[in-house]
């Protein structure tokens, strides 16, 4: 999906490049639901649910501009069969079980909601952060040490896109970020 097909507003939305690594990194193909966290637009849940006609997806988001960008896009897409939209702060208490987790967005809840997405995630769920601060990074690799999840691996991504620039064309930078993805420990797994 591109960019532009979707409905923006004054919500950060996860850029096309980044959401696809992110998505693919989740390894949704045999997943029944993920829980999408700090949700903003939606793009990732919707990219996933897209590809994946098995997926449920769970938007969490506290932002009442981006829970309106979520419904709005999903409808766009015809993808509100699947898509429960949560409104609140994460972790919140959630009846679920789920086989993949995508943070986007934390509100500096990381340690927390790392707990949390640990008592959500199935053993062997994904667990997929995106991070764009040095600092958040710093603290989500330590955070992850504490959590309940192995093979931590990080990639830093820097996208540029052609755009013109007077009579010609330069490639404009994108913000780089970090994706950090990792499983939920089995009882015979144990280390970062």
């Amino acid at each position: 999906m591109r960019d532009e097909e979707f409905i923006r507003g004054p919500v950060p939305m996860t850029k096309r490049e980044i959401r696809l690594a992110s998505v693919d990194r989740l390894e949704l193909a045999q997943a029944r639901l993920l829980i999408d966290v700090g949700a903003g637009t939606g793009s990732v849940g919707i990219e996933a649910a897209s590809r994946y006609p098995q997926l449920r997806v769970m938007a969490v988001e506290r932002n009442p501009d981006a829970l309106a960008l979520i419904r709005a896009n999903s409808a766009k897409f015809a993808l509100d069969e699947r898509m429960d939209i949560v409104a609140g702060d994460a972790p919140l208490p959630l009846a679920v079980s789920a086989d993949a987790v995508f943070i986007g967005g934390s509100g500096g809840n990381l340690a927390a909601i790392f707990g949390w997405a640990g008592e959500l995630l199935v053993p062997g769920g994904r667990l997929v952060i995106n991070l764009i601060l040095q600092e958040n990074l710093g603290e989500a690799l330590g955070a992850l040490r504490q959590a309940p999840f192995v093979r931590a691996d990080c990639v830093q991504m820097q996208v540029a896109s052609l755009a013109p620039l007077g009579s010609g064309h330069f490639f404009k930078p994108n913000n780089p970020a970090f994706i950090i993805s990792c499983l939920k420990e089995n009882t015979h797994d144990r280390a970062l």
